[in-house]
């Protein structure tokens, strides 16, 4: 159990923000429940009894310092991260406290390593951008799945998801992403970020058992594309979208995420499959669960914590697989994923 420090969550309402709040809880933190919509925050509390509850706005700085008072570090929840990321990170470093979000928003996620690294870095503080399922975790997979290796020719993140319930959220970043890059898909490749007008391929790709071979939406890019080659010697940097789930997410009518257990978590369950090559040379790691929202906690959680008790070993904006020991980080998640290294 930790001591009490507390963590504020901007955010704290949303899908995943509730997630957090409870991870927080069960570890020791104290949340500092906070977010713009103040009838919401009370309605969170009311579930959470004495709770500090502090509105904030992304248009009030004040707000911001006051909600980030006393706090060890601020977890950003709220998307879209476009619009949140910059003046909630412009707090932390006000506040000298560590920053730590969740954006899968592939531009959101640029913008922060383009405009705080120099920043956060001369600061001597920490900011870690999409620490979670998409852009963390397979930031975290490939980095184990490379090991001793300093440079890869390729690496694969290919997502076998069960089904995709978006959340709101999920498609208010994905209508932000699409028109800062006026309708064109992105992929990373010969080491840089390319902007494409045409459809992306359909291939077929071998999950582990109990999936199987699935067809997958081919350069279906997430957040890893930049999380990944922030840190890790490799020109091309592929990821992949079984394609059920990608036309759950593109249907308007798919419902949001249905609690099915006491946790709060859907029935939805995930398989992701990092391949990372090097002069003929293949390795291989793999990671199991359920509820690709919910996971989000126990990894935003577990960096805060890292953070907090030192276990890192950078300073400045850093990806989770820079950061942190990524083997010993995602074992340390055994509780709610499982996971495999193959070489």
């Amino acid at each position: 159990m930790k001591s009490g420090q507390a963590v504020t969550v901007f955010g704290a309402y949303g899908h995943t923000g509730r997630f957090v709040v409870a991870e927080l809880l069960e570890r020791g933190f104290v949340p500092v429940l906070s977010g713009r919509d103040a009838e919401k925050l009370k309605e969170l509390a009311a579930s959470h009894p004495g709770l500090d509850v502090r509105p904030a706005s992304v248009g009030d700085p004040a707000s911001l310092d006051h909600a980030l008072t006393g706090a060890a570090a601020v977890i950003n929840c709220a998307g879209p991260f476009a619009v949140t990321a910059a003046p909630v990170i412009e707090a932390a470093l006000r506040a000298g406290i560590p920053y730590v979000d969740v954006a899968a928003e592939i531009e959101a996620n640029l913008d922060t390593f383009t405009h705080f690294s120099e920043r956060a870095r001369a600061a001597g503080t920490v900011i870690v951008p999409a620490m979670a399922f998409y852009g963390g975790f397979g930031d975290l997979l490939a980095t184990a799945a490379m090991g001793e290796w300093t440079s890869a020719d390729e690496a694969h993140i290919a997502y076998g998801l069960s089904g995709w319930h978006p959340t709101a959220g999920t498609r208010a970043a994905g209508v932000v992403s699409r028109e800062r890059r006026g309708g064109r898909r992105v992929r990373y490749t010969g080491g840089q970020l390319e902007y494409r007008q045409d459809a992306p391929p359909t291939l077929e790709w071998p999950f582990p058992d109990p999936m199987g071979p699935r067809a997958v939406i081919g350069e279906f890019s997430m957040a890893d594309v930049v999380t990944v080659p922030s840190h890790l010697a490799v020109p091309e940097v592929r990821t992949y979208m079984t394609v059920e789930a990608a036309g759950e997410l593109s249907a308007p009518d798919t419902p949001a995420p249905r609690a099915a257990d006491e946790r709060g978590r859907s029935e939805q369950t995930f398989v992701v499959d990092v391949v990372v090559r090097s002069q003929g040379a293949e390795r291989r790691a793999v990671a199991m669960g359920r509820d690709i929202y919910a996971v989000t906690a126990p990894l935003v959680v577990e960096a805060v914590d890292r953070i907090l008790t030192g276990r890192t070993r950078t300073v400045g904006v850093a990806s989770a697989g820079e950061i942190f020991d990524a083997p010993d980080f995602l074992r340390a998640l055994s509780g709610h994923i499982s996971f495999e290294l193959r070489r």
